[in-house]
């Protein structure tokens, strides 16, 4: 039995403990409290508190090399758990709906096992157990430009498991990976009236229903068909009674893009369609935008490198090249500052009932993909070497 093997049971039950006791971003105070407790039972790891919900575990190794940063998040989500098993959340109202139990059990996984065998590792491995990644700005940003987490890194690292993927199946590629998550926020406003005499008013309802229409249009007619561009409106809140025609509608959405120019482009394409179909209408707006998460660009090198690692490691059969995906996620932050690459492991498996979409409240992980995630981190903080090309001034 290989070491990773023989930690497998240790894995899970981190990610059971953790499950059951979820907590949403900015508020991990026992989640850091616990991975904390953990961490100081290994020997030979530094464990420091960069913020007040964030963990940090230091390994210096027993052979001259690189300083590698590895990344795992901790926060949950404000969903109400609708799964039945005994690990389910004891939190009302919060559950690890994303994967990031399973993440965060994956490094203490991969600390452990660091610790067990400094003398194999090449350089630091820093291990970030990382707060607040669902809650914008992020907490990543806030490691990045108020910590000196980055000082000296030479590569970053970390993986997603994701439901929608075979279990234990690894997916990396080079390039745009993720997209840029930005979103809007939008409010109609017209003048109310009785819903029997619409002509006396002007119904932000109507208005908003053609702006949503229209919207789609932008990406449809205005941007080019090889150029990615999402936008989903997810709300739309107006009125309070059947026969009244209210004076506002609010709606909110979502914006994704991979390419830096478009994503400057897009609210004005979306405003010029919001303020046309207003003025057509009779309605005034005011729309607010925001720029969320920059998108996750992997190094080409970096990702090279683990697509040979996962080979090596969980063999061809268990290998994808990536596809992008229009999600998002705030490791970008890392990679404004050194050369990294994110990945995915699949956790979604018929006999675990995992393949649920993240964010459900059903959502769950097939277990055995801790250990090959396990199996991938550990092989990267080993294996990761930088070019001279590559290397950070």
């Amino acid at each position: 039995m290989d070491r990773v093997t023989a930690l497998r049971d240790q894995l899970v039950a981190w990610r059971r403990h953790l499950h059951m006791h979820p907590e949403v971003g900015f508020e991990e105070h026992e989640t850091a409290a616990y991975i904390e407790a953990e961490l100081r039972r290994m020997l030979g790891l530094t464990v420091t508190r960069p913020t007040a919900t964030s963990v940090l575990a230091v390994l210096k190794g027993g052979k001259p090399g690189r300083t590698v940063l590895l990344r795992a998040d901790i926060d949950a989500l404000p969903i109400q758990e609708e799964n039945t098993f005994e690990f389910r959340s004891q939190r009302a109202g919060v559950m690890h709906a994303c994967g990031h139990d399973g993440h965060t059990a994956i490094l203490l996984g991969v600390a452990r096992l660091l610790s067990e065998h400094p003398e194999e590792v090449p350089g630091e491995v820093r291990m970030i157990f990382q707060h607040a990644e669902e809650i914008g700005p992020g907490g990543a940003e806030e490691l990045v430009m108020a910590t000196d987490l980055m000082q000296g890194v030479d590569v970053v690292t970390g993986l997603h498991l994701n439901s929608q993927l075979p279990a234990g199946l690894v997916v990396v590629k080079p390039g745009a990976f993720m997209a840029a998550p930005d979103t809007l926020s939008l409010t109609i406003k017209g003048k109310g009236g009785h819903g029997a005499h619409p002509e006396q008013a002007v119904d932000p309802i109507a208005v908003g229903a053609q702006v949503v229409t229209n919207l789609q249009h932008v990406v449809s007619r205005h941007v080019a068909a090889l150029d990615a561009l999402v936008v989903s409106i997810t709300t739309f809140q107006s009125g309070t009674t059947h026969n009244v025609i209210p004076d506002t509608a609010v709606l909110q959405g979502t914006v994704r893009t991979f390419d830096p120019e478009l994503r400057q482009r897009a609210p004005g394409l979306i405003e010029r369609v919001v303020k046309g179909v207003c003025e057509a209408h009779g309605a005034t707006y005011d729309l607010k935008y925001e720029f969320g998460y920059r998108p996750v660009i992997n190094t080409d090198w970096v990702a090279a490198q683990l697509k040979e690692i996962a080979l090596e490691t969980v063999g061809e059969e268990h290998y994808q090249d990536a596809q992008p995906t229009m999600g998002g996620e705030d490791f970008s932050a890392y990679l404004e500052k050194a050369p990294g690459a994110y990945f995915n492991v699949g956790s979604g498996s018929d006999p675990a009932d995992s393949r649920w979409p993240h964010h459900h409240p059903r959502f769950t992980l097939d277990e055995a993909s801790l250990e090959t995630g396990a199996r991938m981190l550990h092989a990267a903080a080993l294996r990761l070497t930088v070019p001279e090309s590559g290397q950070q001034a």
